[in-house]
């Protein structure tokens, strides 16, 4: 039985993200995921690379700028699937005063290491594009910068780049035991067993549920938070996402989205039922519906939401007594060395400080398991697909429709803000669109579907239309069960 050096347990965004970090650094990694990479809370976010403005009501300053530095470190090694966005947030009367957004808008443009990002302006809604189909009461408004993400695709590339580095990476693979021999721990998991010299859980919101599989007790207590998002034909035209402000103090977004969409959220509600499927309630929707009813001039009803989804965040429990208030932030808590074998459980943490909390988590690690090498390295070095400088995304684009140009345009755009410069190796020599197999429609072609079955872990429909892109948005039933049957072919019983 193979002997590895570390085992991380979820694959989730953190836990892509250790994998990574500690491949590169020469270990030998074995990643376990329960179901498919980003099955959970690392899908079903805001798709926000950001500093948490609302974080400095809370005084989180710290966390704020742990988030302004990574996001433009993030934006580097990923120009392909994080792009910049300004944000428009309105004043509303009665609310935050504008003095007081525009000191909290100065600390954003200043806390952290902001070079690329222009800095917050302020506006008149009658003049700015933003402003159209918002209500007439909103008069004045401030654009500031922040980042969107494909989020579970962050989490993919995360693991595609830990296998490249040697790791091994076994989805739908549940871990039932963890049994601690001494200086190394004895895994069960999928039916097989596995040996690993330290363990690192980074299984989100069931942290606590694996750390009941080991000897040990849990160092922290953990508040579930359930985020709600909703999705709805687009109720604007214009490239400027939202950043509102609720009576009840609470804020949300509005974001353009894969477009022809808005996606709107978030929620934050305790959340108290099992972790097995995750929904937005009744209540949560007509929340949020009501929200984005209260700025725009159309309004939006549950009848036109055409999708929603929620996701459990796993706070650290810090006695918050609303749960918009609870901390953002991680704490990191390894076994002590009189216990045997390691095991670093992860609690809390959230997309924008993922690659900085993998180096942390990878960094205490090397204090009780020596890597080969030992160097900090993920900062610099870009995901798969994302090797060309940010400046070059719009010659890199037209390159790719030149390459292909049977591809329709939208197709084509779908298409490198996914995969990036690894869309060559997905087309390759094709020079029309029979030649890429399947046509399954809106671009997915039996092409790109072998190449996620076969460099990216997809297995099923929903992995590839929710997780890999998210065409479930635009395919009918029919469409949905040809995909589903060609997996059936393709994928290995």
């Amino acid at each position: 039985m193979e002997m590895f050096d570390v085992a991380v347990i979820g694959g989730g965004v953190n836990g892509c993200g250790i994998a990574r970090d500690a491949a590169g650094r020469g270990a030998r990694v074995l990643l376990l995921e329960a179901k498919d990479l980003a099955n959970g809370t690392s899908s079903a976010s805001s798709k926000l690379i950001h500093g948490g403005l609302r974080y400095l009501e809370h005084y989180e300053f710290a966390l704020v700028r742990e988030s302004l530095t990574e996001r433009e470190v993030l934006w580097a090694i990923a120009p392909h699937i994080i792009w910049p966005m300004r944000f428009v947030l309105p004043h509303v009367k009665g609310l935050r005063p504008r003095w007081l957004l525009r000191l909290g808008l100065f600390l954003y443009d200043h806390l952290g290491a902001r070079k690329r990002l222009p800095a917050t302006e302020s506006v008149k809604l009658a003049r700015h594009p933003a402003g159209v189909p918002l209500k007439p009461e909103f008069v004045h408004a401030f654009v500031y910068s922040d980042c969107w993400v494909d989020d579970a695709r962050l989490v993919v590339l995360n693991a595609r780049d830990a296998a490249q580095n040697g790791a091994e990476v076994l989805t739908r693979c549940p871990v039932t035991r963890l049994i601690r021999e001494d200086d190394h721990w004895l895994i069960e998991a999928g039916g097989r067993s596995f040996q690993s010299k330290a363990i690192v859980n980074a299984a989100g919101p069931a942290v606590l549920n694996v750390i009941s599989k080991s000897p040990d007790k849990a160092e922290y207590a953990m508040r579930l938070v359930r985020g709600s998002h909703i999705v709805v034909r687009k109720i604007f035209d214009h490239p400027y996402p939202y950043f509102f402000q609720l009576p009840d103090g609470r804020i949300f977004f509005a974001i353009p989205y894969e477009h022809d969409f808005t996606l709107i959220g978030t929620t934050d509600a305790d959340h108290h039922a099992g972790l097995d499927r995750v929904e937005a309630s009744a209540e949560e929707i007509a929340y949020l519906c009501e929200g984005a009813s209260h700025f725009f001039r159309t309004p939006v009803r549950p009848e036109d939401v055409v999708w929603a989804f929620a996701g459990v965040r796993p706070l650290v429990d810090d006695g918050s007594g609303k749960p918009e208030a609870a901390t953002r932030g991680y704490r990191l808590d390894l076994s002590e060395a009189g216990d045997g074998a390691p095991i670093l459980n992860i609690f809390g943490g959230k997309i924008t400080t993922y690659r900085h909390l993998a180096e942390e988590a990878v960094d205490l690690l090397a204090t009780r398991l020596p890597f080969p090498k030992n160097q900090r390295w993920t900062a610099t070095k870009t995901l798969p697909g994302g090797n060309f400088k940010i400046d070059a995304i719009a010659a890199e684009q037209e390159r790719f429709r030149q390459a292909y140009p049977f591809l329709e345009s939208d197709w084509a755009d779908r298409l490198f803000k996914s995969y990036g410069l690894d869309c060559y190796a997905i087309f390759g020599d094709a020079q029309s669109l029979a030649d890429c197999g399947q046509h399954f429609g809106h671009g997915l072609t039996e092409r790109e579907v072998d190449y996620l079955v076969h460099n990216e872990w997809a297995r099923t429909a929903e992995d590839v239309l929710w997780r890999r892109g998210k065409l479930g948005l635009r395919m009918n039933q029919q469409e949905q069960l040809q995909l589903e049957n060609h997996l059936r072919k393709v994928v290995a019983p």
